[in-house]
């Protein structure tokens, strides 16, 4: 008997944040579901390296030190816990945050739930939906 294929989930910056740096209350059932690899955690090379350069900004350098973390734990986690993929192609959706289209892109070519608390994201939600992808603010938040 096969085990049931994982549920595939796409994680914006802030939400990655939210999880391993800032340890939101919110974001803790997701976190448990990572941890007990219950999700299938889906990002790119060019997400990995957006928060690397998040990690780097002059806002979060002093959280990390804050909550006596430093750029290299939260990488680690990111890999522990992410399986990287390739770009995907551009979505038949645009996101009005050329920034945040990565993200749409992956989740729509992956049928994943996209995590974000990015309100353009979030606006996206019922547009996304016709594409078999479910948007939200946090892993319980029902669709935006």
């Amino acid at each position: 008997m096969t085990a049931p294929a994982l549920q595939p989930v796409v994680l914006d910056t802030n939400i990655v944040l939210d999880v391993f740096v800032f340890n939101d209350a919110a974001a803790q059932p997701l976190k448990k579901k990572l941890e007990a690899g219950e999700l299938d955690w889906l990002a790119t090379q060019p997400m990995r390296d957006e928060l690397e350069r998040v990690l780097d900004y002059k806002q979060i350098v002093p959280r990390l030190a804050y909550y006596k973390l430093v750029m290299a734990d939260v990488l680690a986690l990111f890999d522990k816990h992410v399986r990287i993929v390739e770009v995907a192609p551009k979505a038949g959706v645009t996101c009005c945050d050329a920034d945040d289209q990565k993200f749409i892109d992956l989740a729509v070519a992956k049928k994943a739930m996209v995590l974000s608390k990015d309100r353009h994201v979030l606006s996206m939600a019922k547009r996304l939906r016709t594409l078999g992808v479910d948007a939200r603010a946090s892993f319980l938040s029902p669709s935006a």
